[in-house]
C-alpha cells in the first residue's frame, strides 16, 4: 500500500483524511506542485519551491514546510524509481463555510504522495501528441498554480471526446498554453517561439529549462504570443511540463505540424533535459 504525507506524518493512503470544509475543497483556496523523479531522485526543486512560494502569495496561504525532506521520505518510502511526487496546501479548514478566511487564520492542510509513472520511456515521444485547438476560457489570473482546475479538466475531457491526446487553449487570437504544460513552436525561421511569462499562462519550471537547453544548443529564443496560423505553418511543435518533461506535438486540429511527426529540435532538447535531470 502506498504511503502518504498528511499534516506532519507518514501514513498509509487509505488513512489521509481532509476535512470536508477545508477552502480548498469549498473555494479552491489550495495550491500545488509536481516534481519529477527519475532514477529515484526528485528534480528541479530550486525551482518548483519558488514558484511555490509565489502560488501560495498569490492565494494567501501560509505554510513553513521543509517539503524537500517530504519528498525524499516520500520517494524512499515508496521505493520510487521514476514517476512524481505532487503535493498540495490549502487555505486550512475553518469551523464552517464562510467567503472570508478566518481573521484568526487556521492551520494549513498540507498533503503529499507519489505516483509511479513512466517518464523517459513514453510511446508519445516516438509518435508525437494530437492536440486541437479549443477556446481559452480559464480563471483570468493563471500565473499562480492553484487547484481552480474545473476548465483545464473539461477542455482535456472535450479532447479526449474528440479523438485528440489534449488541447491548446486559444485566447484573443493568440495561443496561450495547453491544458497543462506550457506551448512552444519551432517557426519556419528556426526560432522558437513560447508565450512569455504573465498572468495568461503558468511559469512553469520545465518551460525555464527548456529554453536555457535551446538557447545552448544555438537556437534563437522569442518570448511572445503566436497564433493558430504560426503554429499550422511552424516546422515543430511541443510541451513542456513537470509531468511529462518535453513531449512532440505532431498534429493539432487534424493537420499535421511540420513532417507530422516528432522534429529533430524537439526530439534533442527532450534528449537533453532527460540527461540534464539524471545527471543534477
Amino acid at each position: 500500500m502506498r504511503t502518504v504525507w498528511l499534516n506532519g506524518e507518514f501514513v498509509p493512503e487509505t488513512e489521509a483524511k481532509v476535512p470536508i470544509f477545508d477552502r480548498a475543497l469549498l473555494f479552491g483556496q489550495g495550491v500545488y506542485e509536481v516534481t519529477p523523479v527519475i532514477d529515484g531522485r526528485y528534480c528541479n526543486w530550486q525551482y518548483h519551491g519558488a514558484r511555490l512560494e509565489r502560488s501560495k502569495a498569490l492565494s494567501r496561504i501560509h505554510d513553513e514546510t521543509d517539503w524537500p525532506a517530504v519528498i525524499a521520505g516520500l520517494i524512499e518510502r515508496n521505493e520510487l524509481a521514476e514517476g512524481r511526487v505532487y503535493l498540495q496546501i490549502t487555505g486550512g479548514a475553518p469551523a464552517d463555510r464562510d467567503f472570508l478566511s478566518p481573521l484568526e487564520p487556521v492551520p494549513a492542510n498540507r498533503f503529499a504522495f507519489t505516483q509511479e509513472a513512466a517518464l523517459v520511456d513514453i510511446p508519445k515521444a516516438q509518435t508525437g501528441l494530437k492536440v486541437m485547438l479549443h477556446p481559452e476560457g480559464r480563471w483570468a489570473l493563471r500565473s499562480a498554480k492553484t487547484t481552480q482546475l474545473l476548465y483545464a479538466v473539461l477542455a482535456k475531457e472535450a479532447a479526449r471526446d474528440a479523438g485528440f491526446d489534449d488541447a491548446w487553449f486559444v485566447e484573443d487570437g493568440m495561443i496561450t498554453e495547453q491544458t497543462a504544460a506550457n506551448a512552444h513552436i519551432i517557426d519556419a525561421r528556426g526560432v522558437l517561439v513560447s508565450h512569455p511569462v504573465d498572468h495568461s499562462v503558468l511559469p512553469g519550471v520545465t518551460r525555464i529549462c527548456t529554453l536555457e537547453i535551446a538557447r545552448a544548443m544555438g537556437l534563437e529564443v522569442e518570448e511572445r504570443a503566436f497564433t493558430p496560423e504560426e503554429l499550422f505553418a511552424a516546422r515543430e511543435a511541443f510541451v513542456s511540463a513537470a509531468g511529462s518533461l518535453v513531449l512532440p506535438v505532431s498534429e493539432v486540429d487534424g493537420r499535421p505540424i511540420g513532417n507530422g511527426g516528432p522534429g529533430v529540435l524537439t526530439s534533442e532538447i527532450r534528449k537533453r533535459y532527460v540527461e540534464q535531470l539524471r545527471s543534477a
